[in-house]
């Protein structure tokens, strides 16, 4: 089954959903602004996309640039972050079994469904 991690607000990921959609192949949406992944989960998905916790930050949202920019953080502490503010990590995730892909640009995602 192909997973999205989805934030309907933010129109790559909208697009990334339109693109499932169009491929006719079964998807699971999950919001996960509304269902915050637990840090295995993030972990997990970090693994599948095979790069560090700092890739998946979103480092241009307002919460980073005030609370984590400049600073020598863990990796640890970078999950942490993104667990406690949701909003910093990178959209949309697409998971197809043991392959994974962040939709940016949206095409990406064709290499995995």
């Amino acid at each position: 089954m192909i997973t999205i991690y989805h934030n309907n607000r933010c129109s790559k990921s909208r697009a990334g959903v339109a693109l499932l959609e169009d491929s006719g192949k079964e998807f699971k949406i999950i919001k996960y602004l509304e269902d915050v992944p637990s840090k295995k989960e993030l972990e997990e998905i970090i693994s599948l996309l095979n790069i560090q916790p700092i890739d998946l930050v979103r480092k241009n949202e307002a919460i980073w640039k005030e609370n984590y920019k400049g600073k020598d953080l863990s990796k640890e502490e970078i999950l942490d972050a993104m667990l406690t503010n949701p909003k910093l990590i990178e959209r949309p995730i697409i998971i197809n079994g043991k392959k994974a892909v962040i939709g940016r640009p949206t095409e990406l995602i064709n290499s995995i469904i």
